[in-house]
């Protein structure tokens, strides 16, 4: 599959701000409004063609010789040989794990990648991808149809995702059956205890079945045996299949 260019636009909202007119159309309200659709069109298109897909979160930072990268590398690798494919954002660090080890098994390694000015750059275990300029409609994609969500340990952008993710369970604008697995005990550790002591029980902007959204594991094989008991996503998967059926 052909990738699709990269075009990085410079216009900014301070630009739009300071002068009266646009340089040039492109950098009009009106076009990066099309632009933004033309990106949801594009993502959902290109992710129609993929089945049992799982999404795997974490830090573009961690190294080849960190236990988390070994720890993703080996879970990208049982989902491959189980027919699941990976989803990642398709940068280097924990997302280049889970694509090397669904990329090593002949799986589908799918990476959504995103235009930033350091540390993403895509890696050399994607098979098929696609680019994003705008950060919000990549978090569409990567939570869009997958099967479970898996958050390595990460940064700010990790714990962005995952609150999100826990909050579109929370008021059930997803199906509660989608696991949202963390893999790490030592790192997840004190957010889960800061979740219970300061969210359930001293402040209560939390309900003590809110705890129950997630669960917490320190190995790839126990995050695998909770995507296997996940439910299909039948409004995806049976349209991806019916697509195979007829090509």
């Amino acid at each position: 599959m052909k990738k699709r260019k990269k075009i990085v636009m410079d216009a900014t909202i301070a630009d739009f701000q300071q002068e009266r007119q646009p340089r040039d159309f492109r950098s009009s309200f009106p076009w990066r409004i099309f632009r933004i659709m033309s990106e949801f069109v594009e993502g959902w298109q290109f992710l129609a063609d993929f089945h049992k897909t799982i999404t795997v979160f974490g830090s573009a930072r961690t190294t080849e010789d960190d236990r988390w990268y070994k720890e993703a590398r080996k879970l990208g690798g049982l989902l491959a040989k189980n027919e699941f494919s990976v989803v990642t954002g398709g940068g280097p660090g924990i997302m280049e794990a889970a694509n090397r080890g669904a990329y090593e098994n002949s799986g589908d390694s799918i990476g959504l990648d995103i235009n930033l000015p350091f540390e993403q750059k895509e890696n050399s275990y994607v098979s098929k991808s696609i680019g994003f300029y705008h950060f919000f409609v990549r978090k569409v994609m990567l939570a869009y149809s997958a099967r479970a969500y898996v958050f390595f340990p990460g940064g700010y952008g990790t714990i962005d995702e995952l609150f999100e993710m826990l909050t579109l369970l929370q008021t059930k604008k997803i199906t509660k059956d989608i696991p949202v697995i963390l893999v790490g005990k030592d790192f997840w550790g004190p957010l889960v205890k800061w979740i219970e002591d300061d969210f359930i029980k001293n402040y209560k902007t939390a309900s003590p079945e809110d705890i129950h959204i997630f669960s917490l594991v320190d190995t790839a094989e126990e995050a695998f045996k909770i995507i296997k008991k996940a439910p299909e996503r039948y409004e995806f998967d049976e349209y991806v299949t019916h697509n195979k059926m007829h090509t």
